[in-house]
């Protein structure tokens, strides 16, 4: 047995390694070795999760956005996205069309729009969850604070996700991100403790074209922990 499999094994038994010793791993890695490796996720994965996939409705409900994100197709700078809101009425819309094709969780995803204040979050919820008592909401509307997302809860949101940004300061020339760091830096833990489930991922851009119109996609969130978009829904 290798260096490289003993850490393999001691991160499935402790579920954590050093910072040297996953360097260590991913400096020293062979093809041999990364078998390895997948297969033992994959054995994790499969007495966790089973062989199940779980598939979440995705209802892009509004493309406005009030940052920069150098690599999102809604950021506010980018000219060419057609934007739009949808109101109650059209969202319940796209639950009913969801709800047909089998879906049970529901997840509100959208820029960081001002115009939908705390208290349109906690009517949109209330409306689902009221009609649909027996789906899931998920909530992907960016940063706000701790007692934002209880209020949220409270209405029935039962989890939110929570995107990923560097947390560092770097200069402007070298940022994927033109938003003041204070509010990453200061709501980044919000979630933990506001009785939300919290789930995150990496978005996987497609070919950075803008959003040009609203639409209900479906998700897939494997055993890895990543999610990626599989197809718009009729």
């Amino acid at each position: 047995m290798s260096r490289i499999t003993e850490l393999i094994d001691k991160l499935e038994k402790n579920r954590i390694l050093s910072k040297d010793e996953l360097s260590e791993i991913i400096s020293g890695h062979t093809p041999e070795t990364d078998e390895y490796l997948f297969a033992r996720a994959r054995t994790v994965r499969e007495r966790v999760y089973g062989k199940d996939v779980y598939i979440r409705g995705l209802i892009e409900f509004t493309n406005y956005c009030r940052n920069d994100c150098l690599y999102c197709g809604i950021r506010r700078s980018a000219e060419k996205a057609e934007r739009y809101r949808l109101n109650e009425e059209q969202i319940l819309e796209c639950c009913e069309t969801g709800y047909g094709l089998g879906f049970r969780t529901f997840v509100l995803q959208g820029g960081e729009d001002g115009f939908y204040s705390d208290d349109k979050i906690v009517s949109i919820v209330s409306l689902i969850k009221a009609k649909y008592p027996d789906c899931a909401v998920t909530l992907s509307i960016g940063e706000k604070s701790r007692g934002s997302y209880e209020r949220y809860r409270q209405a029935g949101a039962d989890r939110r996700n929570r995107r990923s940004r560097a947390l560092r300061k770097a200069p402007p020339q070298r940022t994927y991100t033109r938003k003041p760091y204070e509010m990453s830096f200061r709501f980044k833990g919000t979630g933990l403790s506001d009785g939300l489930r919290l789930y995150g991922g990496f978005a996987v851009p497609d070919g950075g074209k803008p959003c040009r119109g609203p639409a209900l996609y479906t998700q897939a969130t494997t055993a890895y922990g990543w999610y990626r978009t599989i197809y718009p829904a009729p």
